[in-house]
């Protein structure tokens, strides 16, 4: 499919697309998650890329679900998610290559500082039951295949219940937002850890109410797409954007993102040795 298309198809009425300013011709279109985008992960490692490759980013923020589909129709030239199970999917039918771990948080749930159904201190498959045996307390959940949201419903899965009734809501948006309705609405939701620092500041009394679970580690790889799926994919482009999220310069620079502003870094470098 080509490009142009994708101006036509639902996505584009969603995805939140920054395109960079310089006119530059060599190009690279990156889809990737609201949460790297909202944590302003890409705003300090993109100026870095340009520089040393002379390579201009086009990003396309959505959820991973989203994104992994752009790669499977060569609608993008690198993907940077975090749905390992979806990843590896598309991996063993050749749509994606060169898959590497870049970083890692993990995910938490926040909610009203007040803690209206006693989460606090809970293992996160009974805070999840707590949340549906209290019925009162909005649970806002993204609803929108995301890697966040994937993992959601894996953790409701996971501890035998479904969620439903008038207190499980979807906004059908992306982190942030989400975050922001929490808030404004006095829920919970399930959120990474980053995303909710980078945004802690503008979320009134919404706080952490569970974490530090193995079962919320919250893991990032970046790919190549198969260049074999569209003659206008950047594979050269593509391959340098993988060797730049993996390389030790750009590890460093996550390792401190964040400190300085939120007192912790947001993510963990991860990439493999080799």
């Amino acid at each position: 499919m080509k490009r142009f298309f994708l101006l036509l198809t639902p996505i584009f009425l969603t995805a939140c697309w920054v395109q960079s300013e310089s006119s530059a011709e060599e190009k690279l279109l990156l889809a990737t998650t609201t949460s790297t985008y909202d944590s302003g992960l890409l705003d300090e490692l993109m100026p870095e890329f340009k520089e040393r490759y002379d390579v201009d980013v086009d990003i396309i923020s959505v959820g991973s679900g989203e994104a992994l589909m752009m790669g499977a129709n060569g609608e993008a030239d690198a993907l940077l998610t975090h749905a390992p199970a979806d990843e590896e999917e598309l991996e063993k039918q050749g749509d994606i290559l060169n898959r590497q771990r870049v970083m890692y948080n993990d995910f938490i749930i926040a909610g009203p500082d007040s803690d209206p159904s006693d989460l606090g201190g809970q293992p996160v498959q009974d805070a999840f039951q707590s949340i549906c045996n209290d019925g009162d307390t909005p649970f806002f959940s993204r609803g929108d295949d995301s890697g966040t949201h994937k993992r959601e419903l894996e953790l409701w899965a996971d501890s035998s219940l479904e969620p439903k009734g008038s207190n499980y809501q979807e906004t059908g948006q992306g982190m942030g937002d989400t975050l922001r309705i929490a808030a404004e609405k006095e829920g919970y939701t399930l959120t990474d850890r980053g995303t909710y620092l980078a945004l802690e500041d503008s979320l009134n009394d919404l706080t952490i109410i569970t974490e530090g679970d193995e079962e919320l580690r919250n893991i990032y790889h970046v790919m190549q797409v198969n260049p074999e799926a569209s003659k206008q994919i950047n594979a050269q482009a593509a391959e340098d954007f993988v060797a730049f999220m993996t390389s030790e310069d750009t590890q460093s620079i996550i390792e401190d993102y964040g400190e300085s502003e939120w007192g912790e870094p947001l993510f963990s470098p991860d990439a493999e040795e080799g």
